[in-house]
């Protein structure tokens, strides 16, 4: 039986706050965008990257030249991009 994935994304986004040492019970609704490379195992010039290129779908938030990511939105791409294998047949 598999798990729903709402459920796979709280974990997750439980997860992203404390790998942040932020509270989740007080949590911000968005991160910087040094904050979400970091949650990814990226630099921040990758992200960049896929905001320009759009390679991939991680939406972001940006007024001016502030850049922000939904600690929600983090935790859907994260679930969106598990996988169980990796598509070979042995």
């Amino acid at each position: 039986m598999t798990t729903p994935l709402h459920s796979d994304i709280a974990t997750l986004k439980s997860e992203i706050f404390a790998q942040l040492g932020l509270d989740p019970k007080s949590p911000t609704g968005q991160i910087s965008d040094k904050q979400a490379a970091e949650v990814l195992g990226l630099k921040p010039s990758t992200l960049a990257v896929w905001r320009s290129t759009g390679r991939y779908n991680l939406p972001f938030v940006k007024v001016g030249r502030l850049v922000r990511y939904r600690v929600s939105d983090l935790a859907a791409f994260l679930a969106r991009r598990t996988a169980d294998h990796t598509g070979e047949v042995c």
